[in-house]
């Protein structure tokens, strides 16, 4: 059984993408004779280096072999979802959606028994209305947990068995994206660009991409490392104004957007890998973290986690076991082409905090060089030890930045984007958005750092409000989440708590 938060199976799926089918071909090998949506190969790779006002395109010869995707696919995987859900649910599978998982069930002996939903058709006084349903206990021999980057309940089993011990603080981005329908004169189905350098400054993390869909379709989006230091930065506005600059223009040029979404992007890597097993259950996907930041791709990773629990829980449930550790789930990762991949780019995050310039040249040496001289992996490694959260600087310290106002024809306002998310609330509900402590936000968030969760989030759910008596108050417009995750992880104090609202709730991406 299979339980889906979204209204629908791919509902809350946002993702580039490019997707590498190599995981996908070990499990379903006919997919593309049984019409899986992955019709629109690579054609051309270019990746870009922009300054304000040019753009330099490095050599196809010089670039490295997480930036080439040969044999890839540029897909919408919201679709791809769907289509899984549909061969799964031919094989007996049992899909629930708008069903949400927001309680870990455990048995006396500490492990892992299952999951309750939340209840639906409670009231914003947290008492039941006349809608109200009970939420039900769901009780498995393994529970295999696969709620994306910074899960709710993912988060809470990581802390109960500690499964980061010994691990690198686990590191996040963000990733905003649009969905554009352009002229034919600047479509090139199958055309593939990323860039890195200008709005961003050389010492934060981040990059973005332009994919040519067929049917004159763009997905274009931009990624921000969630350990910048700057609180006056906003990746919502950095998305907007990079859309300006002549090297994309050109191609959104009289075009329409279509489509907005954003979520978190678990980007530490094999060092920040926590334990994969716990009593009873286990992570998979980006849950677990096995995104690889350097290809940009995180697809094939998830499906091939989700195989290897598989068959580690049908393997163990066939000895008459239940409820103990998959210990050859973690075994078999080890031993698996995708633990290889991501033992390779192990370091590509950590080489950003010594600016992009020498991530750059590392990253060629590790992903470039290395491997045209026989070695698979780099031998050396870098750690990081500071959250996130922790890496934002005083206000006062740093640069403010002055974002151009949003012309509606290129760049948009939060509002207007939240609109075509397609993103909705059952408005008397208890906010899916808590503060452990209320009055942190005005005394510690604002009085220092300038508010940095009005500008983080991009959907315009926080905001500072002036109250009759001149004093502030932090307002919650949780009808607005796009349930991206970025105010959990990112929040100075870890003062802000995200729960999955009531079943079904939250954006709808459609084609995204």
């Amino acid at each position: 059984m299979v339980l889906e938060k979204g209204s629908e199976p791919g509902a809350h799926i946002l993702s580039g993408a490019i997707m590498d089918p190599c995981a996908l071909t070990e499990l379903l090998p006919h997919w593309k004779a049984d019409g899986a949506p992955l019709t629109q190969p690579v054609q051309a790779d270019e990746f870009l280096f922009l300054s304000e006002h040019g753009a330099r395109r490095t050599p196809d010869w010089l670039l490295p072999d997480c930036f080439k995707n040969h044999g890839n696919y540029i897909v919408s995987l919201g679709e791809v979802v769907r289509w899984m859900a549909a061969q799964a649910e031919e094989l007996g599978v049992e899909i629930l959606p708008g069903f949400a998982a927001n309680e870990v069930l455990y048995n006396p002996d500490g492990s892992v028994r299952g999951v309750a939903t939340g209840h639906m058709g409670v009231g914003k006084d947290g008492l039941p209305t006349s809608h109200f349903q009970p939420g039900i206990e769901l009780h498995a021999k393994y529970t295999l947990f696969a709620e994306g980057s910074r899960g709710q309940l993912g988060k809470q089993l990581i802390q109960r068995y500690a499964l980061d011990a010994g691990r690198d603080p686990q590191s996040y981005a963000i990733g905003l994206k649009e969905l554009w329908e352009v002229s034919g004169s600047q479509h090139q189905a199958g055309r593939v660009v990323h860039t890195a350098g200008w709005p961003l400054d050389g010492q934060t993390y981040g990059g973005s991409f332009l994919y040519h869909l067929d049917q004159q379709k763009v997905a274009l989006g931009f990624v921000v490392g969630l350990d910048y230091s700057n609180p006056w930065l906003s990746p919502f506005e950095e998305f907007q104004r990079w859309k300006t600059h002549p090297a994309i223009r050109s191609t959104l040029h009289g075009g329409k957007r279509l489509a907005y979404g954003a979520r978190a992007i678990t980007a530490g890597g094999l060092l920040s890998l926590p334990k994969l097993t716990f009593p009873g259950g286990a992570l998979v996907g980006c849950e677990a973290g096995t995104l690889n930041a350097s290809r940009i791709k995180g697809s094939h990773a998830a499906i091939k986690t989700g195989m290897l629990a598989a068959e580690a829980a049908i393997a163990a449930m066939g000895q008459g076991r239940q409820h103990d550790e998959l210990a050859d789930y973690p075994k078999a990762f080890e031993q698996s082409w995708l633990y290889a991949e991501l033992n390779q780019s192990r370091n590509f995050k950590q080489w950003f905090k010594k600016g992009r310039a020498v991530a750059t040249v590392m990253t060629g040496v590790e992903q470039w060089l290395l491997p045209r001289l026989g070695v698979e992996a780099p031998p050396w490694t870098l750690h990081r030890g500071v959250p996130d959260h922790a890496c934002l600087r005083r206000a006062a310290d740093c640069k403010p930045i002055a974002y151009p106002k949003p012309d509606g024809t290129i760049s948009f306002d939060r509002l207007s984007s939240v609109f075509i998310s397609n993103t909705n609330h059952a408005e008397n509900q208890p906010s899916h958005l808590t503060l452990k402590d209320a009055d942190l936000p005005v005394q510690l968030n604002l009085a220092l750092y300038a508010g940095p969760e009005s500008r983080y989030c991009p959907a315009g759910v926080y905001e500072f409000v002036k109250e009759v008596d001149g004093s502030d108050r932090l307002q919650i417009n949780a009808q607005n989440c796009v349930h991206c995750k970025t105010c959990d992880i990112k929040d100075l104090s870890q003062n802000i708590v995200w729960v999955a609202p009531e079943g079904g709730g939250g954006p709808n991406y459609g084609a995204m």
